[in-house]
């Protein structure tokens, strides 16, 4: 409670300083400041997201790397977008390359790419994920009803060596317990070992399966329009 309040405190203050640039970037045009910012930030989440469900080799390692050089090479965009006045219509433009003759959009297109690239040969070049770790985690194994092995199970535990530390670490420690709301008693996180097959069953009845792939055309659909329309 406490770390979401202070958080919504801090987000309300960068939302008020944050006006001016608003204002000023994409010709004070809201939509198209909102879809440019989505351009620069959202594509490392969702190649991160479509290669770990996809594609099983992809791993931690991968995703990291991947995940920290799209967001660097996205937030240098922005920079450089909010740094330069978009020139009115009929006169020259006068800025880099990058952003006169590369759309936003299409800024997004080749920043997944160059996202999934460097999450396939970071994966390629370090261990792969087990297979028993992975179940109903990918598109390829939703259906199965294997016992999935926790990969953080065993990492989510106490550190015997850190035990030790000094008073005021410890003190430290438990002032950050409690802003998180924990009371730092407990010795490490618990996960359960056996897992309910009903629970991690993903089978569906045919007709509720139809309704709900009807609902997501139609939701698709509206969205589609709403988008194209406001743009």
């Amino acid at each position: 409670m406490i770390v979401g309040r202070v958080f919504i405190l801090v987000l309300v203050c960068i939302s008020l300083l944050w006006i001016p640039i608003i204002q000023t970037a994409n010709s004070g045009q809201l939509f198209d400041y909102i879809q440019s910012v989505t351009s620069f930030l959202a594509p490392p989440i969702t190649a991160v997201f479509l290669m770990a469900i996809f594609w099983p080799r992809a791993n931690e390692q991968g995703a990291f790397w991947g995940l920290m050089t799209g967001l660097v090479v996205g937030l240098i965009r922005m920079v450089l977008e909010f740094s330069y006045v978009t020139p009115s219509c009929g006169q020259p433009d006068h800025r880099p390359a990058i952003l006169a003759d590369v759309h936003y959009l299409y800024f997004a297109l080749i920043l997944l790419a160059l996202t999934c690239l460097i999450i396939v040969a970071v994966s390629l070049a370090t261990a792969p994920i087990s297979e028993e770790n992975l179940y109903r985690l990918t598109w390829w194994s939703r259906y199965s009803q294997e016992p999935r092995i926790d990969l953080t199970g065993s990492q989510m535990t106490s550190d015997p060596v850190n035990s030790d530390s000094s008073p005021d670490s410890n003190c430290l420690q438990r002032a950050v317990l409690w802003l998180c709301g924990l009371n730092g008693s407990s010795s490490g996180f618990v996960y359960p070992v056996i897992e309910n097959s009903e629970l991690n069953s993903l089978q569906e009845e045919p007709l509720w399966r139809r309704v709900c792939n009807v609902n997501a055309l139609l939701l698709l659909a509206v969205n589609v329009f709403l988008w194209g329309y406001f743009a």
